[in-house]
């Protein structure tokens, strides 16, 4: 019997390279406002981002802030004046669904293991860049259901989230059920708060008591999604 039958899957850095679709599509909306993307801009637009999806995730924002407020403040920093924040927004979340890049060979390895479990996805991103990233991408074709935050009308990690997860999925026992992410901040304590199974997804070196810095555990780190087989009990 396998160890688990359910697998809910993160999307942004663990299925897919978001760092390679937030680069591409970037540069993409500099380009129609006449400036050419430093690394320097793409490093400042990183870290606002990651700042206001962590804000989201503690509820201090809402989706709509966040989407506005983080080009809103990078123009600010960049003494960037008269451009249409909406319309560079627009742009940039078409970009995100366009521009797709798997890691791990997520794709081979989420079709090696239809049949064998049940596979979902679950997203705090923007519903529109989500179903057109993973339609083009072919990850739609092979998951068993999406969980879009957007559409729940709650993000990662908060618990009415994964409470409806769970009430959308055939798996009824938490136990056999893993989440695997690469947030510490949504998808390791998400599952913590609601007492399912993680797995920390965690490309870079250094050991688990080295990197922990969100005070949560997970049930188990991985740093090449492969090592997925073995925690699931299946062979490759």
């Amino acid at each position: 019997m396998n160890r688990f039958t359910t697998v809910l899957w993160d999307v942004d850095n663990t299925l897919l390279d978001f760092a390679y679709s937030q680069r591409i599509s970037l540069a993409e909306c500099f380009r129609s406002i006449g400036r050419e993307m430093t690394e320097e801009e793409l490093a400042l637009y990183a870290r606002i981002n990651d700042d206001y999806w962590k804000r989201l995730e503690r509820g201090e924002v809402t989706k709509e802030q966040l989407l506005t407020g983080r080009f809103l403040l990078l123009f600010e920093k960049l003494g960037i004046e008269g451009v249409d924040v909406d319309g560079f927004g627009a742009r940039y979340q078409e970009g995100l669904g366009s521009h797709y890049s798997f890691l791990d060979d997520s794709l081979a390895i989420c079709e090696s293991l239809r049949g064998k479990v049940k596979q979902y996805v679950i997203t705090n991103g923007v519903t529109s860049t989500q179903r057109k990233k993973l339609e083009l991408s072919g990850l739609w074709d092979v998951m068993d259901g999406i969980f879009i935050s957007e559409e729940i009308g709650y993000p990662k990690p908060h618990r009415q989230f994964f409470d409806y997860c769970l009430a959308h999925v055939d798996e009824r026992e938490k136990s056999r059920i893993l989440i695997v992410g690469d947030s510490l901040t949504s998808d390791i304590k998400g599952g913590l708060q609601t007492g399912i199974p993680t797995c920390w997804y965690h490309r870079s070196d250094g050991t688990m008591d080295e990197v922990l810095g969100a005070g949560c555990r997970p049930d188990y780190m991985i740093r090449d999604l492969h090592m997925v087989y073995d925690i699931l009990g299946l062979p490759q």
